[in-house]
């Protein structure tokens, strides 16, 4: 059998696509506030420009995946990268004629910013989408194309404040004419077989959503497993400055290369987990990160040193960069393609949901307790993630490719193609 370039040309375009769009957000997310900062000198308004950039963003999925039900991903993905576009370009030629600090020019940066968060998260389950898409047509190798698409996600994360703050240095027309280059190759991109892929539009809304994840039993175990991974993670996250400056007494820098070694390790690990996909199952993978994550989520708590400590954070977000190549690859398989995009942002809502809630938990827990809150949301996470997988073997059937087959992309040409 002879398999035809179709495919890769196919994937490479998703992927390229999700990079640019993604590098867009991550350099824009970390820029705005650092931009407002530059312009005012006010913490206040900065924090103000955080929120107004996230606000939006979890707003957005009330109705991004209804607008990707009804009209399709590409299309989506296409205008709201082009949307961004011009808006950057407008923010770009308003800075260019107000002057450098006042009232007009942060409020355009904070709208700019505002627009911005709402746009890369309508972009973000467009892409997903897709993503979905080109997992279901590889079958057995779906892990493949969600390894490669985390990779994409957590490289932009490390790489766009790195670029963000050295665009900044050159200048805020520099940052916006790059981002704006950016968007406008994500839209390009979309093109060929990415938006030309069969769409039925279909009536969706998030009640569409959360009526197919209540009748999805499989559906809510991985949901559930992932809220309480959040959880940890979060707390983690939050409590992060203050476990490193007053526990460790080590400086703000600390903290940052704290996360960027935890950075390396998740890349590291998700692009192991392709491979121990292959050799072991997804499974077994599955499980063994779930462990792992847990037991280094337990260990951050008890750690005698920064070095431990740092090496604890590491090896979670390694075993959560596993861990999400396995789940993200059951999510593909166990969301419907007729209701994708809405049951994906009803989803995405409900894992975001613990985010805020580990920040309120540092805000009220004093400083001496943080420990014990770690050691808690470990042990939750420890149990939840055993009865997300235990869940989802019960229903092993639904969580198995729809046809299962050996990709054509990693056929030996001398295979037969029947072989496994």
């Amino acid at each position: 059998m002879i398999s035809s370039p179709a495919p890769v040309v196919c994937l490479s375009r998703t992927y390229l696509m999700r990079a640019a769009d993604a590098l867009a957000s991550a350099t824009v997310t970390y820029a705005i506030p650092l931009l407002v900062l530059v312009i005012t000198g006010s913490t206040a308004l900065t924090g103000l420009a955080f929120l107004l950039e996230w606000a939006p963003r979890l707003a957005a999925f009330t109705f991004a995946g209804s607008l990707v039900d009804r009209w399709g991903a590409g299309r989506v993905f296409r205008m709201s990268n082009l949307v961004r576009t011009a808006v950057v370009v407008l923010a770009g030629v308003v800075l260019l004629v107000l002057p450098s600090a006042g009232t007009i020019t942060t409020a355009v940066v904070l709208a700019f910013g505002t627009v911005s968060g709402l746009v890369a998260e309508v972009s973000f389950v467009a892409v997903e989408t897709l993503g979905a898409e080109s997992s279901r047509r590889l079958g057995n190798a779906a892990h493949r194309v969600q390894a490669a698409q985390t990779g994409i996600d957590q490289g932009a994360v490390l790489v766009g404040p790195l670029l963000g703050g050295l665009l900044l240095l050159a200048g805020p027309i520099v940052l916006l004419t790059v981002v704006a280059l950016l968007a406008l190759t994500a839209a390009a991109t979309t093109s060929g077989d990415v938006s030309a892929t069969d769409h039925r539009p279909a009536s969706s809304s998030l009640l569409t959503g959360w009526a197919t994840l209540r009748r999805t039993p499989p559906l809510a175990w991985l949901v559930g497993g992932l809220i309480a991974s959040n959880l940890a993670t979060g707390v983690l996250q939050a409590a992060a400055p203050i476990t490193v400056i007053h526990h460790f007494h080590y400086s703000t820098a600390a903290v940052g290369s704290v996360w960027s070694a935890a950075a390396v390790a998740s890349l590291i690990a998700v692009w192991a987990s392709r491979h121990a996909i292959d050799r072991f199952g997804i499974w077994s993978v599955g499980a063994g990160a779930a462990a792992v994550s847990t037991a280094a989520c337990l260990a951050t708590a008890l750690a005698p040193s920064f070095t431990a400590y740092t090496v604890a954070v590491a090896v979670v977000m390694a075993g959560e960069g596993a861990m999400t190549v396995v789940l993200r690859t059951l999510r593909s398989r166990l969301i419907p393609a007729q209701a994708f995009g809405s049951t994906l942002a009803v989803t995405i809502i409900l894992v975001l949901l613990p985010l805020p809630l580990a920040g309120a938990l540092i805000a009220i827990v004093p400083t001496t307790g943080i420990p014990h809150l770690l050691l808690a949301c470990a042990a939750i996470q420890g149990l939840a993630l055993s009865a997300c997988f235990a869940g989802l073997r019960r229903h092993r059937t639904a969580c198995e490719p729809p046809h299962p087959q050996v990709s054509p992309l990693h056929k030996k040409p001398s295979q037969p193609a029947n072989a496994l």
